[in-house]
């Protein structure tokens, strides 16, 4: 038990009594004091400072003065009303190959020419029966004038009493007979003139020529080879000898959505820019729209037409195409250069349609005059200018004099 009691008394705690004030104890809590309530008092200042909202910036753009405004943006494909894979009109053997990619060619310019060692042939035959039959028709023209010696000298016997009418009867039938043979004769030779015509277009059948003029984007055969109008031979014949493009007949062929089909219009006026020169500003004009619509892609096919032609342009080329409102469409278009910002950096507040104005680390609310749209843009007519950064979709607990940081 006194051990127990040892023990006990060895854990308890000395006291050291609270020094008065003035001394150094009272000034030890006295420091530690302050500097708790200056600790604290900085933690809720930190806690409580008001925090950078984070926020979207767009730079407001500007629209050349006279230029017109966007209705509608869309992408498309150049395209070529003439174009053609040419092939022959019969199965042969190509003996030569006239043409190259990229080369410009002529209409009925020769192309390639097949094996007519065949063509040949018939075509000299059928000219052989036409000269026979020809032959033919003149032995029988200078028999047919010998008869009619013949008959009248029959009927000269006759008037005289020496000659018989039996005589002039065979006489007479003799000259109807070849005037017949002749007749028959003559249809021969029809025949075979057009057999010998027929021939002629088999053998120009193996020559084959350019049906318009334009550029050669590829080459479809080579010398050896078997070409046919219909594929056949298990895949080994070709059907094409060459495909031309006129370049003249270069349009563009869009698919605008259904719900924006309203904003285009024939003769409107375009901007066209080529994926693969972004600089390049090409004017073109609408054709019309395709008076149908694809079910699957809620789409019109629009056809676009360029203004001037260009070298760089060229067949299923991207491009992308601005629509361009119309001059009537825009009363409140002058010769002033025309602020543009996103429809998205403009909120509405009551009548008026405002902007956050980015001014250093804090935003400025601005009243701002709206006009019409151009494109996914909307035209300030008043209240900003080019250059400015404004707030793109603000955050509801912006507002004017708010800290903000740029994403």
């Amino acid at each position: 038990m006194t051990e127990l009691k040892d023990d006990l008394a060895a854990l308890r705690i000395e006291r050291t009594p609270l020094d008065v004030p003035g001394g150094s104890g009272w000034v030890k809590w006295v420091v530690v004091l302050a500097v708790l309530s200056g600790g604290g008092y900085a933690a809720w200042t930190w806690a409580t400072r008001e925090r950078p909202i984070e926020v979207e910036v767009a730079v407001v753009g500007e629209r050349a003065a006279g230029t017109q405004a966007t209705v509608l943006n869309a992408s498309g494909y150049v395209t070529a009303r003439r174009r053609a894979t040419v092939s022959s009109k019969v199965t042969g053997k190509v003996l030569e190959v006239n043409v190259e990619e990229g080369m410009a060619v002529r209409e009925g310019q020769v192309l390639a020419r097949l094996d007519d060692s065949t063509a040949r042939a018939a075509l000299a035959l059928v000219e052989a029966q036409a000269e026979a039959a020809r032959g033919n028709m003149r032995e029988s023209e200078v028999r047919l004038a010998e008869a009619r010696v013949t008959l009248a000298r029959f009927v000269q016997l006759v008037k005289d009493g020496i000659g018989t009418q039996a005589d002039v009867d065979r006489a007479q039938a003799e000259v109807d007979s070849l005037v017949a043979r002749i007749a028959s004769a003559k249809e021969q030779v029809s025949v075979a003139e057009s057999q010998v015509a027929l021939q002629k277009t088999n053998f120009d059948d193996t020559i084959i020529r350019a049906p318009f003029s334009g550029v050669a984007i590829s080459r479809d055969a080579q010398a050896g080879e078997m070409v046919s109008p219909v594929s056949a031979g298990g895949g080994f014949t070709r059907t094409g000898i060459c495909t031309i493009v006129d370049m003249r007949s270069l349009e563009i062929e869009v698919d605008v959505n259904e719900s924006y089909i309203g904003r285009v219009r024939p003769n409107q006026d375009v901007t066209a820019v080529l994926d693969a020169y972004p600089d390049f500003q090409i004017p073109a004009r609408v054709i019309t729209t395709v008076p149908t619509a694809d079910r699957q892609k809620a789409t019109v096919l629009v056809r676009i037409g360029f203004r001037e032609l260009d070298p760089r342009i060229l067949p299923d080329m991207g491009v992308k195409v601005t629509f361009l409102r119309e001059a009537g469409d825009t009363p409140a278009q002058t010769a002033q250069p025309t602020a543009l910002v996103a429809k998205s950096a403009v909120r509405s507040d009551g009548d008026q349609s405002i902007v956050f104005v980015v001014t250093g680390e804090t935003v400025e609310r601005r009243a701002v005059r709206v006009g019409g749209s151009d494109g996914d843009r909307l035209e300030i007519l008043a209240g900003l200018r080019a250059g400015e950064g404004v707030v793109v979709s603000p955050p509801p607990a912006l507002a004017a004099g708010s800290l903000i940081t740029v994403k």
